[in-house]
């Protein structure tokens, strides 16, 4: 695990759960824009990218 991934997971991580329940299209699109990041992340550290919706999936455990 690279350290750059891991805090790209971890910044995406948190921008996706402050947005994903917001009602406005642009909530919708930070909470997108985190899931990419977080993506991004994982991709980097060799992990399968997330393919659910933002907010639709469980945490990884």
């Amino acid at each position: 695990m690279t350290i750059k991934g891991e805090i790209k997971e971890a910044a995406g991580y948190i921008k996706e759960e402050a947005y994903e329940h917001g009602k406005s299209p642009e909530s919708h699109k930070k909470a997108q824009e985190g899931r990419e990041l977080r993506n991004e992340g994982r991709i980097e550290d060799g992990k399968a990218p997330k393919t659910t919706e933002p907010g639709t999936g469980h945490p990884d455990k």
